[in-house]
This record gives C-alpha cells, sequence and structure tokens, in this order.
C-alpha cells in the first residue's frame, strides 16, 4: 500500500530538484551569454549619477523582500495552523482524551 505522506514528500523532493537543475541552467546561460556580449561591445565611459552611492545594492533589495516573504509565509503558516486548531472540534479531529 502506497504511504501518502512519503509519496507527498517524494513528488515535492522531485519538483524542487527540477527547479533547482532549472535555475542552474538559467544561470549558466546567463553567463555564457554575459561572457559573449562583454566580449564584443565596447568599453562605455562611467557615468557618475548624483546619490548613486546611497542606492541599496540588488542583493540587499533581493534579500530583504524574500526575507519579508520568509515572515509572510511563516505568518500565514500559524495563522492556518490556529484556524486549523480552533476548528477541530467541529471536524472530530480534536483531542480525544
Amino acid at each position: 500500500m502506497i504511504d501518502i505522506n512519503t509519496a507527498g514528500r517524494d513528488l515535492q523532493d522531485e519538483i524542487l530538484k527540477l527547479i533547482r537543475t532549472s535555475q542552474d541552467t538559467v544561470v549558466d546561460a546567463l553567463q555564457a551569454w554575459t561572457a559573449t556580449v562583454q566580449s564584443v561591445t565596447p568599453s562605455f565611459p562611467t557615468v557618475n549619477l548624483p546619490y548613486a552611492d546611497r542606492l541599496p545594492k540588488p542583493e540587499t533589495l533581493v534579500n530583504e523582500a524574500y526575507d519579508f516573504a520568509e515572515q509572510l509565509l511563516s505568518a500565514q503558516r500559524k495563522f492556518a495552523n490556529d484556524i486549523l486548531q480552533v476548528a477541530a472540534p467541529l471536524t472530530g479531529q480534536g483531542d480525544q482524551s
């Protein structure tokens, strides 16, 4: 007999592996593309924009956005579990001590 929990975790693992492989492929392709473009484009003088040094780095923006998303997802998980706990007596899933 198939264990649904194990099958679900296996499916999730396979999906995550596929996503990681796809992401690695995109990063590798972008690295090759960037190297090719750099080799054929002329050098341009750097332009100093006012206050550009005060702007956050792209990495900082990405990290902050994902940190926020993690906090939001954690709050949603807690909320969903709280709702399930409150509704448990109605579904017969409550403590049966």
